[in-house]
């Protein structure tokens, strides 16, 4: 579904037109549709749903409470790379028992807390994370269920910075290793083999790597049980893309259909850690022009919001549609405008090269925001973060209170007199 339409001239998110938001809550500000959260998790379960299947949802995406407990309200489980999230998990009612905790670098009291809230499954990314896993699992009395994160060496063909499965990247064990550190494994007395693990990278477009991938953990897996090592669950990870200028993202029923192929045989349970494809284009931002400065080379539309709102244009160069919150007249002239913040570095923009026709004040809609937008945001310049807010039919309601100053400075002391 598309929960973005104009109406008379304004653009809406579901029922509520942007404007009516942006007078109520001020901006920078996130908007969530909850029917295109809703749609885009049913969507995902339904294509396994012959399957005996798990959906994770990684938190890291968009780690809001209210979005934790509608995904857990529809059943998902969670992907944590952190004790943090796992408390967020908690405090949104989802289910530890779903949880599984991935990420390279768990400290020993993650992985204590992971143990007492009773997770799903630790993806296990080194030999030394083992030992501690084991280690800590025996001093609580426990078995720590765990699966190995492989790391296939398969290029996903999407940008560096998220791209996960080469050898040279940190995630994983290779996958020459696997064999022998399941065997050591399948000797430690304190941790108990549930699975294992592959996770390619992010905003993948193409199905070939993910079937090259998918089809040597297949391999491994046959190795393993004629080796004794029997699996319960293979968690083939996320990463599915979507659309933000003009990739062409694989339908879920596609990428289904590359999945079971890979695990024709019923008697592992799948898992998956999905994100952006879940969250990604249920979100923008919603911004207001400040000024508009025509420069030299090149004229700038100056919003309130910033590279601390969406840190991902100056991260990743990464695009994302501006839409007019007022739809504009196709008879109108229009300029051409990098959308830029007030933040003191030249990589504060958040779009180049956009043809507007636009005014001072007007509302900028900054789409496709709704992962890794909030999630990223940082307070740099000493600017509070924006409101959070979800749509819901013809109501909203705001998830995250806005910021104030006060809030980022109560934890910091002058030094004494």
């Amino acid at each position: 579904m598309n929960p973005y339409q104009y109406r008379n001239r304004e653009l809406h998110v579901e029922d509520v037109p942007l404007a009516r938001i942006a007078a109520a809550v001020g901006t920078p500000s996130y908007i969530y549709s909850r029917a295109a959260l809703t749609e885009a998790y049913t969507a995902y379960a339904k294509a396994f749903e012959a399957r005996d299947h798990l959906v994770c949802y990684a938190v890291k995406a968009n780690s809001n409470l209210a979005i934790l407990d509608l995904f857990a309200r529809l059943g998902s489980g969670f992907d944590i790379v952190s004790g943090g999230e796992l408390q967020r998990v908690l405090a949104a009612g989802g289910d530890p028992a779903k949880v599984v905790f991935s990420g390279v670098g768990k400290s020993a009291d993650e992985i204590r807390a992971a143990l007492e809230a009773g997770i799903l499954c630790f993806n296990i990314e080194s030999a030394n994370e083992l030992e501690r896993v084991n280690r800590i699992a025996g001093e609580l009395g426990m078995r720590a269920p765990i699966s190995l994160r492989v790391n296939p060496d398969v290029d996903a063909g999407t940008h560096p910075y998220i791209a996960t499965g080469l050898k040279q990247n940190k995630f994983g064990v290779a996958y020459a290793d696997a064999p022998a550190l399941y065997s050591r494994a399948r000797s430690l007395p304190h941790v108990r083999i549930e699975g294992v693990d592959c996770h390619i990278g992010s905003q993948l477009t193409d199905l070939a790597p993910i079937a090259e991938a998918l089809g040597k953990i297949a391999d491994l897996v046959e190795r393993l049980e004629r080796d004794g090592i029997e699996l319960k669950h293979v968690d083939v990870g996320g990463g599915v893309g979507i659309r933000y200028q003009s990739e062409t993202p694989p339908p879920i029923p596609e990428y289904a259909e590359v999945v079971l192929q890979a695990f024709r045989n019923d008697r592992h349970k799948l898992l998956f850690e999905p994100g952006r494809v879940l969250a990604g284009n249920a979100g923008l931002l919603l911004t207001r022009i400040e000024y508009l400065k025509k420069g030299e080379d090149r004229s700038f539309a100056v919003v309130d919001a910033a590279m601390n709102d969406l840190v991902r244009p100056a991260l990743y160069d990464a695009w994302h549609d501006v839409l007019t919150v007022t739809e504009e007249n196709p008879a109108a002239a229009a300029d051409v405008y990098d959308v830029v913040g007030p933040i003191c570095e030249t990589g504060d923009f958040l779009a180049r090269g956009r043809r507007l026709n636009a005014r001072e004040g007007d509302l900028l809609a900054i789409m496709s925001a709704g992962a890794y937008g909030m999630s990223m945001a940082s307070n740099y310049n000493t600017r509070p973060r924006g409101a959070e807010v979800m749509v819901d039919g013809s109501e909203f309601q705001v998830i995250r209170e806005r910021e104030e100053v006060s809030d980022l400075i109560a934890r910091e002391r002058r030094l004494p007199s």
